[in-house]
């Protein structure tokens, strides 16, 4: 569609038929005021695959059977990837304080038990590489756990980049220094923005997976300890939310946590868990 500035935009009808796709795959929410945003982020899309137009791109995954194909690179481009080493760090303080301790009070009787966490929404792995800092330096003072993580998120790009677990310096500000110092390692390149990289022994113990938290079931154990879904479910309605709750929920142990965003700490009554401080529950 050819607006008065003489450039091709994403017509009105087609970016409707997009929402209404990434919605129904993905349960993420496209509403109007975002078709400008959704349109310059496709751009690139359009020049990768030689397609001119926006008319002629929607007319390949629409009309011409492309959708298999293209889906997955659409979902990339469509989705918001907000991520911080040490977001809403109280979360990692009662992780620390709390949460840990009383999960494993609760296994006292294992030998060296492996705790089981689980970053949802995982992103470029900020949080999940943030939990892994946390708990080793938590292993190396106690000496009587064992942990693993999973990131789960359902771009394959951001995957991508949580594998490298290359971020750019002014990424980890917030990492406290005495972690930097034991899990980081600083490029040898010089440039005005030196990139840093997680410590092999870490990136050893964070695995990351796509998943599509739209699918009915999750692959994953059902023992897990403490399960992070941060600042994701503002994009999903609120049916949405509750069947993903539920499912999550179901892969937690007893007693084991769910931590939620701030802004999302009302989750409905029908779960069985209880609050135990804020946008932080426990499953009963």
């Amino acid at each position: 569609m050819l607006e008065a500035d003489g450039e091709d935009h994403l017509s009105h009808a087609d970016f409707a038929k997009i929402a209404t796709l990434i919605g129904s795959e993905a349960g993420i929410r496209l509403p109007p005021a975002k078709r400008l945003m959704v349109e310059g982020r496709l751009r690139r899309r359009l020049r990768a695959l030689q397609i001119a137009t926006f008319d002629g791109y929607c007319n390949y995954i629409f009309r011409q059977d492309g959708l298999r194909a293209e889906l997955p690179y659409l979902i990339n481009v469509v989705t918001t990837n907000k991520t911080d080493f040490f977001r809403e760090p109280e979360h990692f303080e009662l992780m620390r304080d709390k949460m840990v301790p009383e999960l494993l009070a609760a296994r006292n009787g294992e030998r060296n038990p492996v705790l089981k966490i689980w970053s949802a929404a995982s992103s470029t792995g900020a949080e999940a590489f943030t939990c892994a800092m946390v708990l080793a330096d938590m292993a190396k003072a106690q000496k009587n756990f064992r942990f693993s993580i999973l990131g789960t998120d359902i771009s394959t790009d951001v995957l991508d980049h949580g594998r490298r677990a290359v971020y750019p310096a002014e990424q980890i500000v917030p990492v406290p220094q005495s972690m930097q110092a034991q899990y980081l390692m600083w490029s040898r390149k010089a440039g005005i923005r030196p990139d840093v990289r997680i410590v092999p022994e870490l990136r050893r113990l964070v695995q990351f997976h796509r998943l599509n938290l739209m699918d009915e079931k999750y692959p994953f154990d059902k023992d897990v300890d403490i399960v992070l879904l941060r600042n994701v479910l503002i994009y999903f309605d609120k049916a949405d939310q509750a069947k993903v709750i539920n499912r999550l929920v179901g892969h937690l142990r007893p007693g084991g946590y769910l931590l939620l965003g701030h802004s999302e700490s009302m989750i409905g009554t029908s779960i069985p868990v209880r609050q135990v401080a804020p946008a932080v529950f426990q499953r009963v």
